[in-house]
């Protein structure tokens, strides 16, 4: 698609308009929420599992407190596949939330047009 005008080589707005629709592409908010869920799960495990390898005499203070958060996590082996489930959860819901407003907002600027 040219986007050269008949005349005087300027665009034509409808074919601007075409091609910012196209540019601009809606959300998947499944896949996002999947997508952040695995990264914050995995994120969460990975930095339990490294505290636990490292070890210390207190292990992990700082990060132990995300059990306010997540009930039954604890810097531990279980602790990690419970942090794993809960942070994977949050980052879903936080991931869908985000790909979902994502599409209203594209939904209502292509209405305003």
């Amino acid at each position: 698609m040219s986007v050269a005008g008949p005349d005087d080589g300027t665009p034509r707005a409808e074919d601007v308009r075409q091609l910012l629709d196209a540019a601009v592409a809606r959300l998947r908010a499944g896949v996002m929420a999947t997508v952040f869920g695995l990264v914050a799960g995995t994120g969460l495990f990975l930095a339990t599992v490294w505290l636990l390898l490292r070890g210390g005499d207190p292990v992990g203070p700082h990060l132990a407190l995300v059990g306010q958060f997540f009930p039954g996590y604890t810097v531990s082996w279980p602790g990690a596949f419970v942090g794993f489930a809960w942070a994977a959860l949050a980052g879903a819901v936080v991931g869908g939330a985000v790909g979902w407003i994502y599409n209203r907002m594209v939904l209502a600027l292509e209405r305003r047009r």
